[in-house]
């Protein structure tokens, strides 16, 4: 007998099926992952909660110029420390802007100060970590001793030298806060590259002669990358209170434009007559500082196996 031929449509038809197949069956995986992940982090309701707070702070920087119902940098002296009202409905300040105005604009500030520095300190602190776990030798005893130098001067005073020295402006605030977080984000990377060195996926691929770069991107980066994260996600509220920091000391963002530290400077001196101008920030430093370190919690216990079960 001859053997039987499947015609062309009927085999392409086969094969379509068979890749679609395929295609859910990797995505599924990856689905299913994520949803076991948000479950996990959304478990309880202090992470609930976080993330809603968080999330109203964003589209409220986002959509600032939408919803402000006054110009957050015009004066308007006949206006000025009015208490809450309905016209105003967290007051004005000592020349009549509206605080809630300058609330939203001043959220702004708040995320890049998160964004910015994040960023500087990711970039050059998680590279300098890798090659002094990974490299050792007089590689990482010279990284080690220019951090350890950096190390060594109390946080907060070294932002503020170094603002100071660069001068008061909003990017230079966010420089120095970046700089001066490379260190700690560099020593925690060492520490987990050296014990993600000693694992034996690693002893295995430098037993195979994979170069030291292929060892650290592929093997080292991925397995330490989680821990990273939420060690940078806990830090995000420090670095929002050292801008606050800098702008109430008159070293971050400049007047007229709105800062939630700066905003707690000018109320400073009119907490008893007029203390929403200084509570209302205030209280928007507390709420979004408390979220950040909530989720941050919540992803620490969401992506740690040895907390998931507790």
């Amino acid at each position: 007998m001859e053997p039987k031929v499947q015609p062309v449509d009927s085999l392409r038809k086969g094969e379509s099926n068979e890749e679609s197949a395929s295609l859910a069956m990797t995505s599924e995986p990856a689905q299913r992952a994520f949803f076991l992940f948000s479950r996990r982090l959304f478990a309880r309701p202090l992470p609930r909660f976080a993330f809603a707070v968080l999330f109203l702070v964003i589209l409220g920087a986002l959509f600032a110029p939408v919803i402000s119902p006054y110009d957050p940098i015009k004066p308007d002296f006949s206006s000025a420390r009015q208490a809450p009202s309905a016209d105003h409905l967290l007051g004005t300040d000592d020349i009549g802007r509206d605080v809630l105005s300058r609330i939203l604009f001043g959220a702004r500030v708040s995320l890049l100060a998160a964004l910015i520095p994040l960023s500087i300190s990711i970039s050059i602190g998680v590279p300098l970590g890798l090659i002094s776990g990974l490299l050792k030798g007089w590689t990482d005893d010279l990284i080690m001793r220019v951090l350890d130098a950096l190390l060594a001067f109390p946080r907060i005073i070294l932002i503020i030298a170094i603002a100071g020295i660069l001068g008061p402006s909003l990017v230079n605030a966010l420089v120095a806060i970046g700089v001066v977080g490379v260190a700690p984000l560099a020593r925690l990377t060492r520490g987990l590259t050296l014990s993600a060195s000693e694992e034996d996926y690693v002893l295995a691929a430098r037993a195979l002669g994979s170069s030291n770069w292929r060892i650290m991107m592929s093997h080292i980066l991925p397995n330490i990358t989680a821990a990273i994260i939420v060690t940078v996600s806990l830090d995000i509220g420090g670095i929002i209170l050292a801008e606050a920091t800098l702008s109430f000391l008159g070293l971050g963002i400049q007047p007229p434009n709105p800062s939630w530290g700066s905003m707690v400077a000018v109320g400073n001196r009119y907490i008893q007559t007029a203390p929403w101008i200084s509570l209302v920030p205030g209280t928007a430093i507390f709420l979004t500082v408390m979220s950040i370190n909530l989720l941050g919690d919540g992803l620490r216990d969401a992506m740690d196996p040895y907390l998931r079960n507790r």
